[in-house]
This record gives structure tokens, C-alpha cells and sequence, in this order.
């Protein structure tokens, strides 16, 4: 039987993982090359091919691994068995808390899935729409109405609006916090999408 990969080789793979999402963060995918990686791996060209073939299988693994994560966190929440809005609340405090710690994976995701072959983009984009799909669920939880996925998967991207850029302006050294936004976040979209407008 062929021996699998050694703790070390995994851990190499994860270091390179993380220097691969700040360099396309900062950079760009298309912007960034083998070599600048290695570079900021602190590792030979030679030796970073030996961990992964190109910059397409880094930008693979860095956005499936995320969104995974973020699969993991919707699972993590359901578990608690929550009433409807404090699971909404609390899906929102632990996406802020995984964005501002994963920023760079964020960035990422959010702006160089593109880059993937058809086969490899599909595989992102449907683990993707599993993330969206539990959203819009516990929004149909919040009030009867939203029970129409015509209503609550709009709703649910509505929503990815608010907080899937806040990478582009918000600070960790702002006046702002990422727990701030996740709780002005929840305020107004539970006040203003979910609740009906007050009458006179």
C-alpha cells in the first residue's frame, strides 16, 4: 500500500496555502508568479513544484478549502439548535469573526474564483450555493413569508451585499470592529428586511 503524506509535507502544503492567499490578496492571481511564491515561502522554485504543480491548483485548494470552512461554520451553528434569530445572529457574529481572520482566503474567493478551470470553478461555486441555500433557510425561519425561496435566496444574497466586502473598508485597527458589523448587520436586516415598515 502506498505510504500517505507525512505531518511535515501537510504542514509545508498549509504554509504555502497561506503565503499563496496573502500574495493573491495583495497582488492578484493574475498578477502573481511561482517564483514570487517561492519567494515569500522563503523556499526554491524546485521545491515549491514539488508541493503543488502551479498557481491554479494553489488557487483551487485556497478557495475550496475556505468555502468549506464556511460550510462548516453554517453546521457548527446548527448543532446549537438555536431559535430563529439568535442562529441568524450568531450566523452572522462567526462569518465576521472567520472574515476578519481569514481575510486574505476571503479576498480570494470573492474575487479570483474566475481564474479556475470550468470543472474546478463549478465545484467552488457549488459549495458556494450550499452556504447561500442554509442562509436563505434560516431567513424562512424568521418569518412565515420568506418561506418562498423566490423571496429568501434573493434575501440571502441581499445579505451576502452587506458583509462579503467589508474587507474593502473595514480596519482591524477602525473604530469599527468586525463584531460591531456583525451586529449592526444583523439589526438592519432583521429590522429592516424582516420586519414590516411601521405604520402611521
Amino acid at each position: 500500500m502506498p505510504r500517505g503524506k507525512s505531518p511535515a509535507f501537510e504542514q509545508q502544503r498549509t504554509g504555502i496555502l497561506q503565503a499563496a492567499a496573502s500574495l493573491f490578496a495583495a497582488r492578484g492571481f493574475a498578477s502573481s508568479s511561482m517564483s514570487e511564491l517561492a519567494k515569500a515561502c522563503g523556499i526554491s522554485k524546485p521545491l515549491l513544484y514539488h508541493y503543488y504543480r502551479g498557481k491554479e491548483e494553489l488557487l483551487f485548494d485556497i478557495a475550496n478549502g475556505y468555502v468549506e470552512r464556511l460550510i462548516d461554520i453554517t453546521a457548527e451553528v446548527r448543532r446549537r439548535k438555536l431559535p430563529p434569530e439568535p442562529h441568524f445572529r450568531a450566523l452572522i457574529e462567526q462569518f465576521m469573526r472567520e472574515y476578519e481572520h481569514a481575510q486574505s482566503q476571503h479576498m480570494v474567493l470573492v474575487q479570483d474564483v474566475k481564474f479556475l478551470n470550468p470543472s474546478q470553478r463549478e465545484t467552488v461555486q457549488a459549495k458556494e450555493r450550499q452556504v447561500v441555500d442554509e442562509f436563505a433557510r434560516v431567513i424562512a425561519t424568521l418569518k412565515p413569508r420568506m418561506t418562498k425561496k423566490k423571496l429568501r435566496v434573493p434575501l440571502a444574497m441581499i445579505l451576502f451585499g452587506m458583509i462579503n466586502w467589508t474587507f474593502t473598508w473595514l480596519r482591524k485597527d477602525g473604530s469599527v470592529t468586525y463584531n460591531d458589523m456583525a451586529e449592526i448587520v444583523s439589526d438592519i436586516f432583521l429590522s429592516g428586511a424582516i420586519s414590516p415598515p411601521a405604520r402611521e
